[in-house]
């Protein structure tokens, strides 16, 4: 089992405004509860679990452990002691909810900020603004109403829908929503071992952005690489944009024999940032969430290219995190035929791999 690099010493190794926004204001809040809910603060620390403080600030309760759950045998709570855990069923990505409310307040707040202001005005008719007049009244109306649009996709961009989870043993799910943009055979991948299957997946900003497993797995080890925001679509941008790299290997008996995978999280040139709440050691189920990218983006998957692997996609395929199946292995004899269907016996769909030698 590898260490944690250095480089992750959060969830979100490339930092972002928005992160400094919120932990700029949990010294705000930290100073309200020390000083007016000690009760609270004293309930919360006798139900804390872990050895040590992982964060640069103190962790007087979840929240202020948010962006460091990665961290080994850190401070954090169980799920019955965190009264937070409704932020869970909102239907929007937990990591997400701090640039939600900044973004909704930039594109939805001039609107409301104008109604407020002009609504309520005596002998107020909103058709006077049609005649193309400019006033500053006029101006600033027009420009809430088209800040709406922009401010509907940030809503739209970090929504988090349920998902119902394939059971069905061998099979691996998505990792994203998105489109599938290379299924590409590879001669031979360090990690795995042998020859692989590389599936990249192209995020839009309308699609949801949480990252999944595709097979029930533990870590063995995580990269991150800082980089570039090129476009997702660029085919550099699979090395030189900012990135994480997680290997895997395979847990569930049911899957089969134990499998190394690798899944790369790459940003984009909207999608600017990585979310990763996993160490080396953590295990996880299939469709299990394991973190986001924050807006355009892609993400890879690399399996072993076995015998009995079959693949249940092709390039152009729109698919769902967690619930649109990408490929099978076989498992048992009612699965055997299937097996013609093979990477070898499916031609429409393959691509040449970008890279020669991808290193995961």
């Amino acid at each position: 089992m590898e260490s944690l690099p250095p480089e992750f010493v959060n969830i979100q190794p490339g930092g972002g405004r928005v992160m400094s926004l919120e932990l700029a204001w949990g010294k705000v809040r930290r100073a309200y509860l020390r000083t007016f809910r000690g009760g609270y603060v004293k309930r919360m620390e006798a139900c804390r679990k872990g050895s040590h403080n992982p964060a640069p600030h103190p962790i007087l309760d979840p929240r202020d452990a948010k962006f460091y759950e990665n961290q080994p045998d850190g401070w954090r709570w169980d799920e019955k002691d965190d009264p937070f855990t409704w932020r869970n069923r909102l239907g929007f990505a937990r990591w997400g909810l701090a640039e939600l409310l900044v973004f909704s307040l930039m594109w939805f707040g001039p609107l409301a900020l104008w109604a407020c202001v002009y609504a309520g005005r005596e002998g107020f008719d909103v058709t006077e603004y049609w005649d193309g007049s400019a006033t500053w009244e006029s101006i600033w109306f027009w420009f809430g109403v088209v800040s709406l649009v922009p401010g509907a996709l940030c809503v739209w961009f970090f929504r988090d829908p349920p998902r119902a989870i394939p059971e069905e043993p061998g099979l691996v799910v998505s990792p994203a929503d998105g489109t599938i943009a290379e299924v590409a055979k590879l001669d031979f991948h360090p990690f795995v071992d042998g020859p692989a299957v590389r599936i990249g997946i192209f995020l839009s900003i309308f699609n949801v952005h949480i990252n999944r497993w595709p097979q029930a797995a533990k870590v063995i080890g995580i990269d991150y690489h800082p980089g570039k925001y090129l476009d997702a679509r660029d085919p550099n941008s699979v090395t030189e944009n900012e990135q994480a790299h997680l290997r895997l290997e395979t847990t569930d008996p049911a899957d089969g024999p134990p499998r190394r995978m690798v899944l790369h999280a790459i940003a984009g040139a909207v999608a600017r940032r990585i979310v990763c709440v996993l160490k080396p050691g953590d295990e996880k189920p299939r469709g299990a969430k394991i973190g986001m990218i924050k807006l355009g983006s892609r993400t890879e998957l690399l399996i072993p290219d076995e015998s009995g692997l079959m693949i249940r996609t092709k390039v152009g395929d729109k698919v769902l995190g967690g619930k649109s199946v990408l490929a099978a292995y076989v498992v048992d004899e009612s699965m055997a035929g299937e097996a013609t269907m093979s990477l070898s016996a499916m031609p429409a769909g393959l691509q040449k791999p970008t890279l020669d030698g991808d290193q995961g």
